[in-house]
Order: structure tokens, then C-alpha cells, then sequence
């Protein structure tokens, strides 16, 4: 577990356990899901009804092998996570959410900076990886911001599994995105 000081108090990031798992489902549903999204900018209630994650694929993540995902508290609650896992020559950065109340004042640059030297530290990759649902501009352009850049690369969209959400578009695919770790 490490602490960093914040401007807003100091964070705490530490590997997950399984017995973060339903208080990491309720945060990552928060942060793109149902109405209480919609307080923040990182909702994806427009594109997606249902469930973001359950249970089973926040245990996944946190037990497999190569896999950590990482939980933000600060004064001892949880407000963020995300998900990075060791793919060999890169990491791949993902199940990344905010309390939406937490959101937009910084929160969210100063973690995934934390999650960068992390994976540069313990796993010396030379990039990071991620997919983002590719109709999300305004989240696109944020990681560009932050030195991400498109690839062009799409994957489909799971149509038809639930346990990523009801589309409430039929156009829906994911980009994948790259940053040098250099």
C-alpha cells in the first residue's frame, strides 16, 4: 500500500482483494451506469443500460495471474480504481472509474500517472494499452490529453452478453489506444 500526498487529501493505492469486490462493482456502476453517472462526465448511460460489471469479472481481475487491479481510497474510502494487467511488451490499462462526484478536478490524471509508473516500475513495459468504446469523443480526446493516441485498431462491440451492458445503439465497437512509457 502506498500513500501520495493530494492537494484534497492524500491517496492511498493498494492491490485489491476479493473482499473489495461488491464495494469495486458499486463504484465502477456508479461511475458509468444508471442516473448517479450522470453527476459526473464519464457516464456511458446514453450507450449502455444494464450492468458495466458483476462480481465474477471484478474477481477475475483481481485473482488472475499478470493482473492487479488498483484501489484508490482517500480518508480511508474508496474512490477510484483501475485495472492493469502485464501483456508482455505493454500493460493494459482498464476498468479505470471515479466516483462521479470526484470527478473533473484532477483525480483522474493523477491516477492514471500512478498507474503508468507502476507498470514502467514493476513490469518495465514500453506502452500501455487500452480500448475505449470508440463513440466516446469526449473520453478519447481525454486520453489524448494525457499522451494516448488512436490507433485505428477496432474490435466489436459483445452484442448479446449482458454482462457488459444493453446497447442502446447498433454501432457501438471499442478503439484501442497506445501511450509510449518511455
Amino acid at each position: 500500500m502506498d500513500t501520495v500526498p493530494s492537494p484534497v487529501g492524500a491517496l492511498t493505492y493498494r492491490d485489491a482483494t476479493a473482499a473489495d469486490a461488491d464495494a469495486l462493482v458499486a463504484l465502477i456502476e456508479s461511475a458509468y451506469r444508471g442516473e448517479s453517472s450522470r453527476t459526473g462526465w464519464t457516464t456511458e448511460a446514453d450507450l449502455l443500460e444494464g450492468q458495466r460489471i458483476d462480481r465474477e469479472g471484478v474477481l477475475a481481475v483481481v485473482e488472475a495471474p499478470r493482473s492487479r487491479l488498483l484501489a484508490v481510497e482517500r480518508d480511508g474510502g474508496l474512490i477510484a480504481c483501475c485495472q492493469l494487467e502485464n501483456r508482455g511488451h505493454a500493460a493494459y490499462f482498464g476498468m479505470f472509474a471515479v466516483a462521479p462526484g470526484a470527478q473533473g478536478g484532477g483525480l483522474g490524471r493523477r491516477i492514471i500517472a500512478e498507474a503508468e509508473r507502476r507498470a514502467r516500475a514493476d513490469w518495465a513495459v514500453g506502452e500501455m494499452h487500452m480500448t475505449v468504446i470508440a463513440q466516446r469523443e469526449d473520453l478519447i480526446a481525454w486520453y489524448e490529453r494525457r499522451g494516448y493516441r488512436r490507433t485505428g485498431k477496432r474490435f466489436p462491440f459483445p452484442y448479446g452478453d449482458e454482462r457488459f451492458g444493453i446497447p442502446q445503439r447498433d454501432d457501438l465497437e471499442f478503439e484501442l489506444l497506445v501511450k509510449p512509457l518511455a
